[in-house]
């Protein structure tokens, strides 16, 4: 309780006399007190504020304060202010009592050469129940962020934080602060047995207040400066410690929230925006927009293309903007890059006023050895592994989680519910599954270790998998779980009780490896690798699958999606478009990432705002760009509006072929179909010949019309098309009775309607 940078002033300083104690005739235990004075007690609440003397009553009370920056103490009893004696040079003070002394005690200390006014925390007693610490040891504490880190509470009517921490194999857990200029001997905290965990309740502290926790290891005796794992903001990098935190944000999407109850998922639009929040755009001096800015701009820009979701990368705190968010220290804590909590709360109501989803990269696989974050939190292999076999990723630095530890499972659960809960996120992306999900993943023979079934499938993380996703079902309707796995492990997105894994979707990495490697080659070429883009439908209702262009296809020499298409100026400009045709009518969910929807022509950089000047009137050339822009418009907004573009994504009986086999002229044809029977019929051509009179196979007769061409000159392309309409002919063709002939414009897709 040294005097804080702000004087804690509950009441006027009362002027009534301060009563010089009498000399006190009880000595602290030598032993209790050598370990208060050395920072180390276990139980500095047996020793601190108000205890009977010997443990008994009649022998009178002791009153103990350790103020090591204090030079003079006094403790208000009634309306009197009673002068402790200081008992030991290093700050021990004392005050001798007949009878108990009401609690909390009200200290005024002189330190420095100023006076101020506080309660004693060793005179509070603790706010934590047994439940919330018998489930937390069972790893069913699923709003744990309401017990651990830093809770501005009341308790006994006065205003402070709680302070919680998980530190088993700790001596002494203190907490450390702007309060108490980062004294660890000030505010040690009460230790709750087997538990683990740690609390102290100080008073009168605000959200301008930092704090770290100060954890001596009872072992070894070292010494551990953390952050709070459950810490809800933290200060600005460089700097690494939590701030104190309160929320006031008011929600204003109860009528999203409401609908998305009640949202069949499996047959409705989606189609997602994938955003790195630092890097979409930047201010004039190149820095970055903070989430209120975001609501004013991405929002609106969102909106108008047409998405129906879009997807954050990683916005919890983390200290390095090149890792892209992928290696969080704050898993509680809103990146401060772009403003406050409830500055991304205001960002996240927009979104859903706006009638838009919001999905959060989350990263539960590995975390980073940064010493002053969850790395051997408290001296030991805490969150992760002990043995590197199993504890660290060699590819990426970082320690994996021990799933198989209650206490871990809980902290990984409790976060997902914060997210959903106190931020209204609508889905989960859970990153890099398949690391998650095999013990041997990039792993030498010798350098993994096997199950208890001798296999190389991580058990404690399929059971941790299905937890989730049950609690996300059971706790969140309408919310989606979507997981990034790239192997075949079976059911990733079945129920939990036929099964599978729990999730909703799962992105099919697949799909886009053979669509990225057919798409590359010269379309002269393309005949000799058509099986990439039928292959696929041979496993494409096996899961719900999305179907993603993500920012990992765009980074570290893979070129932007413009640059990977092979031929001049036009013909690449016509691959995207075609690209995105094909991305945008195959059964699947749907993912792009930013500057994809514009064909930015580099490769994204974390570093600097998207290549926006290509779409100005003033760049030559920018006519390519906005052409691909108002492709992307379109289509999202085809798809969002065409049932049988999306009803039936993960059913067979929502796609049919009618011609897979064109091989000599790289063209694909093909029915979507809704549940009401409505369809559309999608034609695609890979190379760059315009096919007069190509004939395809209809489902049924009639006048058709062409809903989207690609090749239309809007969009900068040559305009082949049919824009005067089609009627079928009584000749059967493909499998079909009635069949029509059509212009195919070159590298080019059609969308056509019946009527």
């Amino acid at each position: 309780m040294a005097k804080p940078k702000t004087p804690l002033v509950t009441t006027e300083i009362n002027s009534s006399t301060v009563v010089e104690s009498k000399a006190v005739k009880y000595k602290a235990p030598a032993q209790a007190l050598q370990l208060i004075l050395e920072a180390r007690h276990h139980d500095p609440f047996s020793f601190l504020g108000l205890h009977a003397i010997d443990g008994n009553p009649k022998h009178g009370y002791i009153y103990r304060a350790f103020l090591p920056n204090a030079s003079e103490v006094s403790i208000k009893i009634t309306e009197t202010w009673h002068k402790l004696e200081k008992t030991h040079i290093d700050g021990l003070f004392e005050l001798p009592s007949q009878t108990a002394l009401s609690k909390p005690c009200l200290l005024k200390i002189v330190a420095g050469g100023s006076t101020y006014e506080t309660y004693d925390p060793y005179t509070f007693t603790t706010s934590l129940t047994q439940d919330e610490l018998y489930l937390f040891g069972e790893g069913r504490l699923k709003e744990a962020y309401k017990t651990l880190g830093a809770q501005c509470i009341t308790q006994d009517n006065i205003a402070g934080v709680r302070f919680a921490v998980w530190a088993p194999n700790a001596e002494r857990v203190s907490v450390t602060g702007s309060f108490n200029n980062w004294d660890g001997r000030i505010h040690s905290m009460r230790a709750h047995g087997s538990s683990g965990i740690w609390d102290i309740f100080i008073p009168h502290l605000t959200t301008a207040d930092t704090y770290k926790f100060e954890i001596r290891n009872r072992h070894t005796g070292q010494t551990l400066i953390k952050t709070d794992p459950y810490g809800f903001e933290f200060e600005q990098r460089p700097g690494t410690a939590a701030r104190v935190s309160s929320s006031k944000h008011q929600w204003h999407d109860d009528k999203w929230l409401s609908a998305r109850k009640q949202r069949d998922w499996l047959h409705a639009p989606f189609n997602c925006y994938e955003v790195h929040l630092g890097s979409w755009r930047r201010n004039k001096r190149n820095h970055f927009l903070n989430y209120r800015e975001l609501a004013e701009t991405l929002v609106p820009y969102v909106a108008e293309m047409g998405y129906t979701h879009v997807e954050l990368m990683p916005i919890s705190e983390h200290p390095l903007t090149e890792s892209w968010g992928y290696q969080t220290t704050g898993y509680f804590g809103v990146t401060n890059r772009f403003g406050s909590p409830d500055d991304l709360k205001f960002l996240i109501d927009a979104f859903h006023q706006a009638n838009i989803g919001v999905i959060l990269d989350w990263v539960p696989g590995h975390f980073p050895k940064d010493d002053w974050a969850l790395a051997r939190f408290d001296g030991t292999a805490l969150y992760e592994h002990e043995d590197p076999r199993l504890g660290e990723h060699q590819d990426w630095g970082t320690y994996i989680f021990n799933y198989g530890r209650n206490e871990v499972r809980n902290f990984l659960m409790a976060n997902a519910h914060f997210w959903l809960a106190e931020f209204h996120i609508d889905g989960l992306r859970v990153d890099a599954v398949a690391s998650m999900l095999y013990l041997d993943y990039s792993r030498k023979a010798g350098e993994w270790l096997p199950n208890k079934f001798g296999g190389r499938e991580n058990l404690d993380v399929i059971e941790f998998l299905k937890q989730l996703n049950v609690m996300v079902g059971e706790d969140f309707a309408g919310v989606l779980t979507i997981a990034e796995e790239s192997t075949a492990w079976p059911m990733v997105s079945r129920p939990v009780y036929l099964g599978g894994l729990g999730f909703s979707m799962k992105w099919n990495m697949g799909w886009m490896n053979d669509t990225l490697s057919y798409i590359e080659n010269d379309p002269v070429h393309r005949r000799y690798y058509h099986d990439m883009l039928t292959f696929g439908q041979l496993y494409a209702y096996s899961e719900n699958f999305v179907l993603p262009f993500s920012h990992d296809e765009v980074v570290h020499g893979k070129k932007s999606l413009l640059d990977k298409m092979p031929g001049d100026a036009w013909q690449k400009f016509a691959n995207l478009r075609l690209l995105m045709t094909y991305q945008m009518t195959a059964p699947g969910k749907k993912l792009n990432f930013m500057g994809n929807e514009f064909g930015q022509g580099r490769e994204w950089n974390v570093n600097s705002s998207l290549d926006w000047h290509l779409l100005s009137n003033e760049y030559e050339g920018h006519q390519w760009h906005q052409g691909i822009k108002q492709v992307n418009t379109d289509l999202n907004k085809l798809y969002k509006e065409t049932y049988a573009l999306h009803a039936l994504d993960f059913d067979h009986q929502g796609f049919e072929w009618i011609d897979c086999h064109d091989t000599e002229q790289s063209i694909i044809s093909f029915i979507r179909r809704g549940l009401d029977n409505s369809f559309v019929i999608i034609v695609l051509n890979f190379t760059p010949v315009l096919r007069h009179d190509y004939r395809i196979g209809v489902p049924q007769a009639g006048d058709y019309r062409e809903l989207f061409n690609s090749d239309a000159a809007c969009y900068g392309g040559s305009n082949n098309g049919n824009g005067a309409g089609l009627h079928t002919e009584n000749v059967a063709w493909m499998n079909k009775n009635q069949s029509m002939v059509i212009t195919l414009p070159p590298l080019a897709g059609l969308i056509l309607k019946l009527g």
